[in-house]
């Protein structure tokens, strides 16, 4: 079960590192063009908040567990990105983009696991 938690963090925090630094980096133009239709017809800080987040959250499933300094941060990091898949679904939903909501519900759900399971079945001491 360690091992499948190790690799289920790894996969998201690639996934979320990645869209979070191009959200957080990238002039709405790129973001436009990598797909994110919804980025020129927010607030740009808004764009920036969600992915400066997404980058925390990428950065805190990895870190507090492999450093063993403070690795209860790494279950508050998944919970954290289950907000941000949860928000995320609302705003697709609000927007009639139905398409997107299984890669939320995929992320959001890998995230619950990393919660419960760095909580419950193997937490990092």
């Amino acid at each position: 079960m360690n091992i499948l938690l190790w690799l289920v963090q790894l996969v998201l925090a690639a996934a979320f590192g990645m869209a979070g630094f191009m959200k957080s980096t990238q002039p709405v133009d790129a973001l436009l063009q990598a797909g994110i239709a919804w980025a020129s017809q927010v607030p740009l800080p808004l764009v920036r908040f969600i992915g400066v987040s997404e980058l925390a959250g990428a950065i805190g499933l990895i870190l507090p567990a492999a450093t063993k300094i403070k690795p209860t941060l790494t279950p508050l990091a998944a919970l954290g990105l289950l907000t941000i898949m949860i928000l995320a679904m609302a705003f697709h939903v609000s927007r009639g983009e139905a398409q997107a909501l299984p890669v939320n519900m995929v992320l959001g759900g890998l995230a619950a696991f990393v919660a419960w399971g760095r909580t419950k079945t193997v937490p990092i001491r």
